[in-house]
């Protein structure tokens, strides 16, 4: 009762977000100096259109009323479930967002794996390593890679891999190969912000008693590391979700202008350059939707994962750990008692 209760009242704060940002992103656009109807007459090559022309487009898409009447009539269509009408190709905005969606999930999805992967890596073998120098250069790399900036990576791998060694072409590839350069570049800051929450959780998860006493007992550096360190310092990547959320999105833009991929950032692109104010609307609800979906599932996998959030038996929860108040969890695990080595543990 109290989880329904507790998924409603968030929903409800998913609800305001969408409206503000539907809202604001609204205000934003008409604020914009220019008619969206004379760029898009210049676009199509009719910008010596009659002003009588120019009007019966302006009435077809409801500009010529006041704003406050245009914002009520999209709010209206909003609870109908209508997103309006794109200004630069007459078709519905919810299809057009549907017919680019999958190449942005297939980009997503690609990058979600090579980040989350080479994150981990990076940060084990960092956490691992011995030598101070090596270290120190392992996890310097997680800082090298959010510096760098998106379409920088995106164009030296298209001059490398493409133009220089011509193993995928820069243009028109399909399937793996037309996806594969895309989603590195993209998996490069996200991967480093993973690489830098993990590190961080692994070294504070290392120096808890627990782990202190495994290794007294014998137990190996990796053995320690990848048994019984990661697994409570994984749970700080549910506190980056909304983070590696945004970076992939708001990465999407560049990514797909870059390389020429036809989805959502490079609708983005073209829908404010030409000031199309529902499809931008439309793309910016869709964004905010995923931000709040993604929040409310990591609220309720907390408990799943980390017992010091569920319900006590009073109906009072204990302390949140420090993932809540965007600390690395690790940080706040709390020290297990010593789970009976195998070996007897000789005072130090």
């Amino acid at each position: 009762m109290r989880t329904m209760a507790y998924v409603l009242r968030r929903l409800g704060h998913g609800v305001i977000v969408l409206w503000a940002a539907y809202t604001l992103t609204f205000l934003i656009l008409s604020a914009l100096p220019g008619d969206p109807i004379q760029i898009l007459l210049g676009a199509a090559g009719a910008s010596a259109a009659t002003p009588e022309q120019i009007d019966a487009i302006r009435a077809q898409y409801g500009l010529d009323r006041p704003l406050w009447a245009q914002y009520l009539e999209s709010m209206a269509g909003l609870f109908r479930g209508d997103l309006g009408l794109s200004y630069a190709s007459g078709q519905p905005v919810a299809q057009a967002i549907g017919q680019v969606l999958p190449s942005t999930l297939q980009l997503a999805g690609a990058t979600l794996v090579l980040a989350v992967t080479g994150g981990i890596a990076l940060a084990v073998l960092a956490a691992g390593a011995k030598r101070p120098w090596l270290r120190s250069g392992l996890a310097g790399l997680p800082g090298l890679g959010v510096s760098l900036p998106t379409f920088w990576v995106g164009l030296i791998l298209l001059q490398l891999v493409s133009f220089r060694l011509g193993w995928i072409p820069a243009l028109g590839a399909h399937g793996l190969a037309g996806v594969i350069l895309p989603a590195l570049t993209l998996a490069l800051p996200v991967g480093a912000v993973i690489a830098q929450v993990l590190l961080q959780a692994l070294d504070a998860a290392a120096a808890q008693q627990f782990i202190t006493t495994y290794h007294a007992a014998g137990l190996r550096r990796w053995t320690l590391l990848l048994t019984h360190a990661l697994p409570v310092a994984g749970l700080s990547l549910l506190s980056v979700a909304g983070l590696v959320t945004g970076q992939l999105l708001g990465g999407a833009v560049v990514v797909e202008t870059v390389f020429t991929r036809n989805g959502l950032g490079r609708l983005v692109e073209t829908s404010v350059a030409g000031q199309d104010i529902p499809v931008v609307q439309g793309i910016v609800l869709v964004a905010a939707a995923v931000f709040v979906v993604v929040n409310l599932v990591t609220d309720l996998l907390y408990p799943v994962f980390d017992a010091r959030t569920r319900p006590t038996p009073a109906g009072r929860r204990t302390a949140r750990s420090g993932l809540r108040n965007g600390r690395s969890g690790a940080q706040t695990t709390p020290e297990y008692p010593a789970a009976h080595p195998t070996q007897e543990v000789t005072p130090v």
